[in-house]
């Protein structure tokens, strides 16, 4: 199963699909979690119903994360540094249970049953969507192209989609993972075009596409462009985090900068309105945001051919 793991923010314990951020309304029609669900049972008749069941089983992992925020930003925070670089294709359910397991101790006996009965449901659900996928390989890029949305009824997430292009980038002062300052109206002033992707480490799709990142701000430099990295994990100078983001980014032959700043700050707060990872942004010269935010990895051709629109846009009025 390629690029549909579950992520989440940290920095504000929402947790949400990393390529289908679905909306709450899927979550009301739900009923019953777990293995109860009416898309657990029976087999699709066509593409059509498969489809119907992709996106209700997804729907259903994120409703299954979104319980008990806190407890679920717990285990996020004891997960496994070396697991990062694990293969697309591992059933993130399994992910869940060992780094539990492994945590087990800061949880209470309680906690840590709810928490191995969910992670346990989580296991199944992707076990059943590889079977879907397997079936219908077409099902995930229309899944994806269908329910990719940033959601609109938490902390203004929407209203930041909405604004689009009138939207500044908000002004920061950080610096980079080898402890050079940076500056934001220096950094984007001084490119045509700036692509800010954020990402974080523990993140199976954010690392996967580390190498073609690599490869476009190799194409931005020709055009007077860059691509920076914003790992949410790095923000405050964690210097753990940046250890292990240095070691991902290396692994990866990914050697454009990457940036960290407060997380008290504009910048810092910004971030707590992305909702789902990857999520990338294009930046003009003069710190606009050009469009709306690009959710979930810019290997799929949905996320590919809107990042290339936005920066022939943003190229396009720079020259003008």
């Amino acid at each position: 199963m390629n690029a549909k793991k579950l992520v989440t923010l940290l920095l504000v314990a929402v947790l949400a699909l990393s390529l289908a951020a679905c909306g709450t309304e899927n979550n009301d029609k739900m009923g019953d979690m777990g293995g109860n669900g009416s898309a657990m049972t029976g087999e699709p008749k066509n593409a059509e119903e498969a489809l119907a069941m992709h996106k209700e089983l997804m729907a259903q992992e994120k409703a299954l994360l979104s319980e008990k925020t806190e407890l679920w930003e717990k285990v996020f925070m004891a997960a496994d540094k070396g697991m990062t670089m694990q293969e697309d294709g591992k059933n993130y359910g399994n992910f869940l249970l060992k780094t539990i397991e492994d945590a087990k101790e800061e949880f209470s006996d309680e906690e840590y049953a709810w928490l191995k009965e969910t992670a346990t449901e989580i296991s199944n659900i992707e076990n059943k969507l590889t079977a879907l996928e397997e079936k219908y390989p077409e099902i995930m890029q229309k899944s994806m192209d269908g329910d990719m949305s940033m959601p609109s009824d938490q902390n203004g997430a929407g209203k930041m989609a909405d604004q689009g292009s009138m939207q500044k980038f908000p002004a920061f002062e950080g610096k980079d993972l080898d402890g050079n300052t940076v500056k934001s109206d220096e950094l984007f002033s001084g490119n045509a075009v700036t692509v800010v992707n954020f990402w974080f480490t523990t993140c199976n799709p954010c690392v996967g596409e580390l190498a073609e990142l690599d490869a476009l701000n190799k194409e931005l430099a020709e055009k007077g462009g860059a691509l920076i990295g914003v790992n949410t994990f790095t923000l405050d100078g964690d210097k753990a985090a940046i250890a292990d983001a240095k070691d991902v980014l290396a692994k990866k032959g990914a050697t454009y900068q990457n940036i960290y700043f407060g997380s008290g700050g504009d910048a810092g707060k910004f971030v707590e309105n992305v909702f789902a990872y990857p999520t990338t942004y294009v930046v003009d010269r003069n710190g606009n945001i050009v469009g709306d935010p690009i959710v979930g990895a810019v290997t799929g051709k949905t996320q590919a051919e809107a990042l290339q629109a936005q920066i022939d846009k943003a190229l396009a009025a720079d020259m003008g």
